[in-house]
Order: C-alpha cells, then structure tokens, then sequence
C-alpha cells in the first residue's frame, strides 16, 4: 500500500478528463507530497455512444463505471472521478466484503439544465414541430409534458459532438446540464439557464463524486467532501434508490438548503412517465443533520410519491 502516490481512474472524455485534472490539483494542493497520476479508461457506456444505442437498453449507469471499477480491483486505480448523476444508486461488493463507496462528494456547481440553440432564445420561443435533441428520458419527458408539438431526438456523444451537430443544423435546440459546461469553458454556449421549476434536475446533476474500493485511501479522499452537498446528495439519491432510479427511469430529484435555517433541506422530487402525459411531484422539508436524517427526508418524499401512484407510472415507462 503506498499512500505516497494515488492513480485517479476516470473516463477518457473532455469533460471526465477535466474533472479528473481537477481532483488531482486539489489532491496535491492539500497534500505537497502525494504524487497524483491520472489512469484514462474507456467505458462500456463510451463505446455504446459511439454506436449511437440508448443507454438504458442496455445496462444504464453502470456502462460508465465498471472499468473504473475494474482498475481499482486490480490495484491499477486509487479511486474513480465520476459525475454523480452517473453513479448508480447501488455500489459493488466482493466476496471479501470490501466494497466500493463514495468517500467525497464535492461542492457543487450550477444544477440547472441548459438550452443552447443558434436560433431561439429561449424553450418558450420553440416553433411547433422544433427539434429538440436530448438522450435523458427525464429532460425528454418533461419537454413532451411542457411542449407536446416539440419533436424530439435522441442525442448522443460527448459534449463537443453534441453541440457540433447542433451547429450542423441537425436540431433546433438541444438540452444539456449547465455544469458540464462551464467546467469546460463554454458558459458562452447557454442560450438560457432552465429554471429547476420549469426542469427539475437529476438527482446528484452538477456533482463531482470520488469513489474508491474499500478504505485504505478514505481519509485522504474524505477530506475533499463537502459535507452540505453530500447530505443534499443523499437525499436525493435514497428518492432514486427507492423508485428504481436509473437512465431508465424519467425522475427528478432536487434538495437545497434554507437561507434562513442551516439544519433545513428542502427536497422536491418528480416522477413522469415516458410519454409525458402524467407528471406528479413531492416535496417536504426536514431538519437534516447527518446521513440517516438525509435518508428520512428521501423516504419521505419517496413514499409521498408512492401515493400518488409512482409505482404504477414507472411501471407503464419500464
């Protein structure tokens, strides 16, 4: 075990490159001795983008994971850099009883999803039959609840692919989440900043997660957490777990703390179905100080949702 020098596993993509560089700098900032390398993999999920398949034919979240996985059961990997809202809801284990965790959640960066169009200004100036681009059933649900005359595209590829084939014409429009742009430079490229009223974001969306296999390098990775994102990220993450969140489910989740009351996490969940026809919505507000209260308020406004017949609408989406 050498804890003189950790490897960061992390997709081979603009964006997880730069999250990764991004860890690695805070990593040798906080520790002046620690060598930092970064190991570039190719996933499951990248090799199914390119193909241009739907991710959550096949597999969903996890395409994005296992290989980084994979490095760290072998010993070629420290720890893996995700995006949250791509990390599963339910971690691996081995035999051993080790499992994969995530030791840090770092602060966030603007959640909100972005319209970018060469043409219009913002969702309300789409002319009836727009295309729209976009490979989330949550983003797709809600534009078809909202904007039934829109048509709808899959949309697939990394960051740079996506807004090249906007530019090629071959959408009027297309969605992408906001933080996943600014962390590369290109703020400039959002028409509009979609109010979470209006789309209500994925659960962990603007999130950087580290996530290591057992824990050998948790209190060097731990200290990196950010304590109020990783409870908000807790609650919104047990709404998934409980309804079966994956890239084959169209739900939001969104907690945020109070302005007035520090201790107080407000979190709002929806549930659509794939068509966009039905769309119902929770939201409580509770008194969070560690991961079990984050958990209640989850189950709270999961079981809110139950009731008003989440169960039968995710059923009809599957």
């Amino acid at each position: 075990m050498n804890l003189n020098k950790l490897v960061i596993a992390t997709r081979k993509s603009k964006l997880a490159m730069w999250q990764a560089h991004y860890i690695q700098t805070i990593l040798k900032q906080k520790y002046a001795n620690l060598e930092v390398e970064i190991l570039g993999l190719i996933t499951t999920g990248d090799e199914t983008q390119a193909q241009n398949i739907s991710l959550s034919k096949i597999g969903g979240k996890a395409l994005f994971t296992k290989e980084l996985e994979d490095a760290m059961l072998n010993g070629n990997a420290s720890m893996a850099v995700h995006s949250l809202k791509d990390v599963p809801m339910h971690l691996p284990h081995t035999a051993d009883g080790k499992q994969f965790i995530l030791a840090a959640i770092l602060s966030r960066e603007d959640v909100r999803d972005a319209f970018i169009s060469n043409k219009y200004s913002c969702l309300e100036q789409l002319p009836k039959n727009a295309v729209v681009g976009t490979s989330s059933l949550r983003r797709t649900s809600i534009l078809k609840l909202l904007y039934p005359n829109l048509e709808i595209r899959m949309l697939r590829g990394n960051i740079d692919t996506r807004l090249a084939k906007l530019d090629n014409n071959e959408y009027d429009a297309i969605i992408l989440a906001s933080a996943g742009l600014k962390r590369l430079g290109l703020s400039h490229r959002i028409t509009q900043s979609i109010d979470t009223k209006i789309m209500l974001p994925a659960p962990g969306q603007g999130s950087l997660a580290i996530e290591i296999y057992g824990d050998q390098y948790f209190d060097i990775v731990h200290a990196l957490n950010d304590e109020k994102t990783y409870l908000a990220s807790v609650a919104e993450r047990k709404v998934s777990e409980l309804l079966g969140g994956s890239c084959q489910v169209p739900l939001s989740a969104y907690a945020c703390w109070s302005n007035t009351n520090e201790q107080n996490l407000c979190l709002e969940a929806w549930v659509m179905s794939a068509d966009g026809t039905q769309c119902i919505k929770s939201k409580a507000s509770a008194e969070v100080i560690d991961v079990e209260t984050a958990q209640d308020l989850g189950r709270l406004v999961s079981s809110d949702l139950i009731k008003q017949g989440a169960v039968h609408i995710l059923a009809l989406t599957s």
